[in-house]
């Protein structure tokens, strides 16, 4: 067979059919030079050289250098199934994406600075961009990519994909992103809840790890968290479950966005936090805007009025997390997000509001832990959930 006699309808399904080919044949005879491939599919030297250097970019296949009747050559292995998956993480500060083998390993990552709050379309629009850009860049042919998982920090119905009403994404209510980045890439997309990915990726290679019910809070805008009991995601009947920021710790307290008062997003969500800082605050007064990196680095340096901010948004996170244990009983509670790298400023003050508020037989086999993954929980978690999806 050569080239000629496979003539689908665009340049991608011919890539898609002719890397097909080459790794039908490495199945079928294992390691073979690019040479014996060409001659084992019917494709040309070049053909095959560009498909052997867009699976080697994905980590499918390993290449080394040996020889073949006394010539040099390149000997291709089949490292894995071939196949792309996507993570797509949507934040209001930022657009992320990364991609992954057929089994969810990352390959490689980029992030924009980019307010995916204040418009939808336009924010799918740009994760489509960067999705391809990154493509692009790794010489990957979308049309290679078989699932992508996309991530938003709020709650999602679980039988249309809308965004909840209440959410760190307030414009984003009722719009179906799935949907939407479905129709930008061709490719079936899955959206998730951003703490139930991150969850899922501590539990199998984080600081959950060992754990059947775990707890993990993801603190930013506000505070969502990820729930597994018994090894298994749970999501509750609507797809609320974990929106512990709206837990009511003081009904005579600042008023929050969900309508109620005192709730524990308005001690620890971001905004909140940054609301706190006098005008000119010592460390943090420069150029630009102050964020909550701003802050934990200030406090991290002994700035006491940052420490005193921390260590507060710490007691009343354990003030919450004690309701959580009480009524869960979790073997694991692990802590992230941008206010999670104060560590013991902030999880000190926690574990001493949980002992408080806490039985001790809820504490009893209980482990506060922070992040292992730091910032890439959610990417991790999303391409893990991609690659089940395409499996």
């Amino acid at each position: 067979m050569t080239e000629a006699d496979t003539t689908p309808g665009s340049q991608s399904a011919l890539r898609q059919a002719n890397e097909r080919r080459v790794v039908d044949v490495l199945r079928r005879d294992g390691t073979r030079t690019q040479a014996e491939l060409a001659r084992a599919t019917g494709l040309s030297a070049a053909s095959v050289s560009n498909i052997v250097r867009g699976l080697r970019a994905a980590g499918t296949v390993a290449v080394r250098d040996t020889s073949s009747n006394g010539r040099r050559a390149r000997a291709v292995s089949l490292l894995r199934p071939p196949g792309t998956v996507v993570a797509v993480d949507f934040a209001p500060g930022h657009v992320r994406v990364a991609l992954g083998d057929s089994a969810g390993t990352m390959l490689s990552r980029e992030s924009i600075a980019y307010d995916a709050a204040a418009d939808a379309e336009r924010a799918v629009r740009r994760a489509a961009w960067l999705a391809e850009t990154l493509l692009l860049a790794a010489r990957i042919d979308l049309g290679t990519v078989s699932s992508v998982v996309a991530s938003v920090p709020a709650p999602l119905d679980p039988d249309t994909g809308e965004v909840g009403e209440i959410s760190g994404l307030p414009r984003w209510t009722g719009f179906r992103p799935a949907q939407a980045l479905e129709e930008r890439l061709g490719v079936p997309v899955r959206v998730e809840n951003d703490a139930n990915l991150a969850v899922l990726a501590e539990r199998e290679s984080g600081a959950a790890q060992g754990a059947d019910h775990i707890i993990h809070l993801v603190l930013g805008e506000g505070v969502g968290a990820g729930v597994v009991v018994s090894g298994e995601l749970f999501r509750g009947a609507g797809g609320t479950a974990g929106e512990v920021g709206h837990i009511g710790l003081d009904p005579r307290g600042q008023v929050c966005r969900c309508g109620n008062r005192g709730c524990l997003e308005t001690f620890v969500g971001s905004s909140y936090l940054l609301g706190m800082l006098p005008p000119h605050a010592g460390p943090l007064h420069g150029p630009g805007p102050v964020g909550v990196a701003d802050l934990v680095d200030a406090a991290l340096a002994g700035d006491p009025g940052c420490r005193r901010i921390i260590d507060e948004a710490g007691t009343a996170l354990g003030q919450g997390a004690a309701i959580m244990a009480n009524l869960f009983n979790p073997d694991r509670v692990v802590v992230g997000g941008e206010l999670a790298r104060a560590d013991a400023l902030l999880m000190v003050p926690m574990r001493r509001a949980m002992e408080m508020g806490a039985l001790g037989s809820a504490l009893r086999r209980l482990t506060l832990a922070r992040s292992a993954l730091g910032d890439q929980a959610i990417l991790r978690g999303a391409l893990r959930t991609a690659a089940r999806l395409a499996g």
